[in-house]
């Protein structure tokens, strides 16, 4: 196991754009985690929090504790994101790596907005 983690690092230091997007997703993810956890503040109003085309109401509703869940899911989606970049880097598609990376991005970037829009709906 160190072999192969040790196999990755080597492999993943030898591509510097690969390297500067792995570092610059995972900063993203941390800055986004902090600005979400600094902003969620507890409140009376309740928010949707999942959607189901099954039972009495279609849309169900949680407190604002609910709203945790975006610290983790940003940092969840960044660490697997970069993992699965590099899997992908290790055999040989170099491209499609950095253009999984790209949309990691993206997805960090999507949860933030939704969050901010959850947000303005508690002020």
């Amino acid at each position: 196991m160190k072999q192969i983690i040790k196999q990755y690092l080597e492999k993943l230091l030898s591509d510097r754009y690969i390297l500067f997007l792995s570092v610059f997703i995972f900063l993203l993810a941390i800055i986004c985690a902090i600005n979400i956890g600094l902003s969620i503040a507890p409140s009376d109003i309740k928010v949707v929090s999942h959607y189901s085309a099954f039972g009495i109401s279609n849309y169900y509703r949680d407190g604002w504790l609910y709203l945790s869940n975006f610290v983790i899911f940003g940092l969840i989606v960044s660490i697997l994101h970069i993992i699965i970049a590099i899997k992908l880097f290790i055999i040989k598609n170099r491209s499609i790596a950095i253009m999984f990376l790209w949309s990691g991005v993206g997805v960090i970037l999507i949860g933030w907005v939704t969050f901010q829009q959850i947000l303005n709906v508690l002020k």
